[in-house]
């Protein structure tokens, strides 16, 4: 089995993810993992398509004549499959703050120079049910290595949420 990662970026319209997921199914592609959202007026898709090496292939070409003919834009990267993390602790982190430039930026700073590896990052901007202030949340999932203090690390991560005005929460990922 062979891997594809398959980024597409198209103006948002029905049938979008019809049409890429219709040639990923024709020529044979599975679906393992996807994330895909409406972004201002475009929809993004990423997927992890498997196959053997002819699926692949016949993706990149067919893929290659939907970009052309559609106007989405279509980039393909060969990859492996990740193997099982057994070092680490999955924790989910939740945001919620008024919106303000650098939240995403202080959060990815504070866990890479821990070495945390962030493992999927997703934000939403909003207006406060009340008063309509402008609004951020984020949704992360890190792998915490097995290695550092958790207690500790918590701490750090809830003097850094007061300092930037942050509500948070860090808890473990129930399997």
């Amino acid at each position: 089995m062979q891997f594809i990662v398959i980024s597409a970026l198209g103006s948002d319209r029905t049938g979008l993810v019809y049409d890429l997921t219709r040639v990923v199914l024709d020529c044979s592609g599975n679906i393992v993992d996807s994330r895909m959202s409406s972004l201002g007026s475009e929809f993004a898709m990423l997927l992890l398509v498997s196959g053997n090496w002819h699926t692949l292939a016949k993706l990149e070409t067919e893929l290659k004549k939907l970009s052309d003919s559609s106007g989405i834009t279509v980039s393909l990267r060969r990859t492996d499959q990740r193997p099982p993390r057994k070092d680490v602790v999955t924790y989910s982190v939740d945001v919620v703050c008024l919106d303000q430039p650098g939240i995403v930026h202080n959060l990815a700073g504070f866990f890479s120079a821990r070495g945390i590896d962030i493992a999927e990052l997703n934000t939403r901007s909003y207006a406060a049910a009340h008063t309509g202030a402008p609004m951020f949340s984020v949704q992360m999932m890190v792998h915490i290595p097995s290695k550092i203090h958790i207690a500790a690390l918590r701490e750090e991560f809830m003097d850094l949420c007061d300092q930037l005005n942050l509500d948070a929460i860090l808890e473990p990922v129930k399997s």
